[in-house]
């Protein structure tokens, strides 16, 4: 059941989006401030939003965090002059959506379709792996968060109670093992969890603790372990806001491939990336009968946030990093002639 088409008006950043999906991997680009983490938290709200105990509204709300918890901060009071704001979200088989004002108290949303979007979605798994690594500091987060000491959005919450869960003590599948060992490899260790605190064993060696390994094996060492766990598997949907933040360039190539894998097996995706290497990586290692498309956030020059969609990266009309890449050989051509 992947997600099809989400639609927002006078949400953050959006005056009047509509975004269609693919069910493979869904790649967004575009200059920072345009939306692109605020489209896959939205989408990622209304995935939490099949379990009959979490709410569209005040998933949202926990995802973005606005000023005592109020949805009302979250309306886009640009030109348009208008107060209310309108967000859908579709699959295949359902929609839900919700509408609010600047007027609405806490997350009190008006929802719409929520109950048949349980029953349709509710086999639904979701994950979102924020861009910034968190389980070097998962220790005790969740109470310090209820108790107010500290502030963090759901996206770092629930990637910790994600990477929690037990892990199977059968043996792995087929298919499951192919990751692992590629991630393993890389990784040079398995995930462990330990009153509460993550570490890395590399082998027969002590384990580390988490903090003590460098960040892009950390990010590296996380996919395993959602892997392992069986959270990421054929039907469910993954979110990953800058996957190639603090990686090695050389584990690009791989990086990009395992995205192609897993999309191969039924996993829905969506990249956020201003990388040039993992967006053209991801168009070299895609398959014949790959589910790809590049969704390109702008600005016009009415400062209004549009969208396009291509099937490849090139095709993209309004590419940011690609102007960037030129930008750079017309500056490296200009020092060659002097």
């Amino acid at each position: 059941m992947p997600l099809t088409k989400i639609a927002a008006e006078n949400f953050t950043v959006f005056e009047d989006i509509k975004i269609p999906f693919c069910e493979g991997l869904n790649v967004l680009v575009g200059e920072n401030g345009v939306g692109k983490t605020h489209i896959m938290k939205l989408a990622y709200a209304a995935c939490q939003a099949s379990k009959h105990d979490v709410s569209f509204s005040q998933k949202t709300t926990m995802l973005f965090r606005p000023d005592q918890s109020g949805i009302g901060r979250l309306v886009n009071r640009g030109k348009s002059g208008s107060n209310k704001a309108m967000v859908s979200v579709e699959s295949d088989t359902a929609k839900i959506g919700m509408t609010f004002s600047t007027k609405t108290r806490k997350w009190d949303a008006e929802i719409n379709s929520e109950e048949k979007w349980e029953k349709q979605m509710s086999d639904l798994t979701s994950v979102f792996i924020p861009a910034k690594e968190i389980l070097s500091n998962a220790w005790n987060l969740d109470a310090a968060v209820k108790m107010g000491n500290v502030e963090f959005d759901d996206t770092y919450l629930d990637i910790i109670a994600a990477a929690k869960i037990d892990i199977s003590r059968g043996v792995d599948s087929t298919v499951r093992k192919k990751y692992l060992d590629i991630l393993q490899k890389i990784s040079n260790g398995k995930v462990t969890l330990h009153e509460d605190r993550f570490y890395l064993k590399p082998g027969t060696q002590a384990k580390l603790e988490f903090n003590l390994v460098a960040e892009g094996l950390r990010k590296i060492a996380l996919l395993w372990q959602l892997i392992k766990n069986g959270t990421l598997e054929k039907g469910s949907v993954l979110f990953w806001d800058e996957p190639e933040a603090n990686i090695n360039p050389k584990y690009i190539p791989v990086l990009a491939e395992l995205l192609i894998m897993l999309e191969t097996e039924g996993v829905q995706i969506f990249v956020s990336t201003h990388d040039y290497f993992l967006s053209k990586y991801i168009e070299v290692k895609r398959r014949q009968d790959s589910k790809l498309q590049y969704i390109s956030l702008y600005k016009n020059e009415n400062n209004k946030v549009l969208c396009e969609i291509a099937p490849e990266f090139e095709l993209l009309e309004h590419n940011a990093i690609m102007d960037t890449f030129r930008q750079l050989y017309r500056e490296e051509i200009g020092v060659a002639l002097k």
